[in-house]
């Protein structure tokens, strides 16, 4: 390690230091923690309610003592109208409204486990998460409850709505009406220990349905303060430090808080920072630099098509960006030329990204700066909190320029998958320190500590931040009954970085605009196939039957390539 970026961890880390790290052992796992953490969620927005501005939306605006209060409300409902015990699952399922988040603080601040779901899930998917999970209770808007009533009987669950344009389905409640009738209340009062269950957030996997990351409150706090350990590590390493605003720092949420990317970086990061959160109903280039203009916001974090939208839009020069003093990047890689184009292209801000996984609650190393400039293929430095390892086939630890599968420790990494011990012996190699994660992505280590994620062992796609696991993909594919054989892949995309493409085998009256009507009912809009090739003949296979994957895909790409027959 860099001597002076390591005599700077050891400065901020040391005994009496507010990052102050200490060593211990907990539930078998040998862990770098925080002395000084908000022992839950709950003591973390508790501690910060301030007059400042927390979370707008339109002409709403909360503030972070207003935004308190608004949570303790629903908290009041969450127990006293639903019988939520500390442990039960409580689902949120709808676009970036503020009573997302109010809802998110108010399930984890009484002891309840928050489901994040993906809001662009249909029928079937939310019938599984929701089953899965073993929810309580659902908070959805009017697109997610017309959703939810296709599912069919869900014994048990209490349906709360939100912002409803319709006539309520007989059992679910207006959670407006509930609130108010609740009137100015305090949260609940519930005993949260550090590594009491917090969250489920599902991830696809390359086969079969999402699984559910379960993390503790520790797991997610432990992010939090690691980004703001990397941030007063940077100041030492480099000796720059920025001046104090003049006005309070702002950002603008335009991911899905479903994601760690919107949840934790851009949401519950801003509480000890005091910074205000501007949240969009879907991402659109021309409002997010409208509101970037108005509301003079310091900084915004996205996946690289949204950042790349933004700096086209820069580059034309219709709106003062002139605020913008970071551009983060997180849940797929930019091109280098990407991030050497933010550097030029903004009046005063810098490019950074990170690697992370909804696993690690979003860190994993990071790189801003003159770091990332100098090296834009590269994901950044470990965090402080992790210890990341890069093995070969047989397990070993490979030296720095050799290739293997990264594996991930620490503080901020998840209890596991709900409900998927399969999974978890899979995932997990104990070790006498408790056990590594494989990440399943292959990257190496240079000389100076940088990582560098160059492929994926897993069989998924990342389009435009979304992870998209190809098995999924192709069993809906197989449900249609003219389709006999499917092989889903990556096709590279300019904007999204990856679109889906898949390959069938069928009837010979097998319709392909059908086919996508088909799927359209059983897929997220972000999963369907924007490629369907067909194929006269059976997919390629190997002796032992598996799909060669790998030639089809060559042999697709090769089929799109402008000017081929039937090609893109």
């Amino acid at each position: 390690m860099n001597p002076v970026r390591a005599q700077a961890i050891a400065e901020l880390t040391a005994p009496g230091q507010p990052y102050e790290l200490r060593e211990q052992v907990l539930n078998g796992r040998r862990l770098r923690t925080f002395v000084n953490a908000p022992a839950s969620l709950r003591v973390l927005f508790e501690s910060t309610t301030s007059e400042l501005s927390c979370i707008t939306y339109l002409d709403e605006h909360f503030s972070f003592a207003q935004a308190w209060a608004a949570a303790a409300r629903i908290g009041h409902v969450l127990v006293h109208d639903c019988g939520v015990r500390p442990g039960d699952r409580v689902a949120i399922s709808m676009r970036n409204y503020p009573e997302w988040m109010l809802a998110f603080n108010a399930a984890t601040s009484i002891g309840a486990v928050a489901v994040a779901m993906n809001a662009h899930w249909q029928a079937d998917e939310m019938a599984y998460g929701l089953q899965d999970s073993g929810a309580k209770v659902l908070i959805a808007d009017q697109e997610r409850l017309d959703r939810v009533a296709a599912c069919g009987d869900l014994p048990g669950l209490r349906v709360l709505a939100v912002r409803p344009s319709k006539p309520l389905a007989a059992g679910v409640r207006n959670l407006a009406d509930l609130t108010a009738a609740a009137g100015e209340v305090p949260m609940p009062p519930v005993d949260i220990q550090p590594d009491d269950p917090a969250t489920i957030l599902y991830t696809s996997g390359s086969t079969g349905h999402p699984k559910g990351v379960l993390s503790s409150h520790r797991n997610i706090v432990s992010a939090l303060m690691s980004w703001e350990l990397d941030r007063f590590i940077g100041e030492k390493v480099t000796g720059i430090v920025p001046p104090a605003p003049a006005v309070q720092p702002g950002t603008l949420l335009a991911v899905p808080l479903f994601h760690v990317t919107g949840l934790h970086a851009s949401y519950l990061a801003g509480f000890r920072a005091q910074r205000r959160l501007v949240a969009m109903y879907r991402w659109d280039v021309e409002e997010a630099a409208r509101l970037i203009d108005h509301h003079q916001l310091s900084s915004m974090i996205g996946p690289a098509a949204v950042t790349g939208d933004l700096l086209r839009l820069a580059q034309a020069g219709k709106y003062s960006l002139a605020s913008l003093q970071i551009v983060g990047g997180g849940g797929a890689p930019r091109a280098p030329e990407q991030v050497r184009q933010i550097g030029k292209s903004f009046t005063q801000a810098l490019p950074g990204t990170g690697w992370g996984m909804t696993e690690t609650n979003a860190i994993g190393c990071g790189i801003g700066g003159q770091d990332y400039l100098d090296r834009p293929a590269s994901s950044g430095r470990s965090a402080v909190v992790l210890d990341l390892r890069v093995i070969d086939d047989a397990g070993q630890p490979l030296p720095a320029g050799e290739r293997g599968e990264l594996l991930v420790r620490g503080a901020s990494l998840f209890q596991g998958y709900w409900n998927r011990p399969d999974a978890n012996a899979q995932v997990f190699i104990p070790d006498a320190d408790g056990a590594w994660f494989r990440t399943g992505d292959v990257a190496y280590f240079d000389d100076e500590g940088f990582i560098f994620i160059v492929d994926r062992i897993k069989d998924l796609i990342i389009r435009g931040g979304e992870n998209i696991g190809c098995g999924q993909v192709e069993a809906a594919l197989l449900m249609h009954p003219q389709v006999h054989e499917a092989a889903v892949y990556a096709v590279p995309d300019e904007r999204l970085g990856e679109e889906v493409g898949a390959t069938v085998h069928g009837d010979p009256a097998l319709d392909v605009d059908a086919l996508r009507d088909f799927l359209a009912q059983h897929l997220a809009k972000f999963e369907l196939p924007r490629y369907i090739l067909k194929s006269d003949e059976p997919l390629p296979r190997t002796p032992s039957g598996k799909v060669l994957k790998r030639q089809i895909r060559q042999a697709a790409l090769a089929q799109l390539q402008p000017g081929a027959p039937g090609g893109a």
